[in-house]
């Protein structure tokens, strides 16, 4: 399938139209360095036609977090873990949970 093709998972519905009801098949998450950063990332896909579906909170295991979907009725959780190390390059680093 190629980029454009009307089978290319939910494109081909025209500009404009509304992203597809429901679960968009997909849920992605971004990690950031701090709290703030949440609330920023959340604020500019809002400005950017993103819809947020769960303000930022502190989620019952720890993390501060909140979600939206993108225009195409994608998931995306912005979180921000204490426990969590993000290097310089962005790479995630897990704590030994051993």
């Amino acid at each position: 399938v190629r980029q454009g093709d009307t089978a290319e998972s939910g494109r081909g519905r025209g500009a404009g139209a509304p992203p597809p009801a429901g679960f968009g098949g997909i849920a992605l998450a971004h990690n950031v360095r701090t709290d703030a950063e949440v609330d920023a990332v959340l604020e500019a896909a809002a400005r950017a036609g993103g819809t947020v579906t769960r303000a930022a909170a502190v989620n019952p295991i720890g993390f501060y977090s909140g979600v939206f979907t993108d225009p195409d009725g994608h998931a995306w959780e912005i979180a921000h873990n204490p426990g969590f190390t993000l290097t310089e390059d962005g790479s995630l680093v897990l704590p030994d949970f051993g």
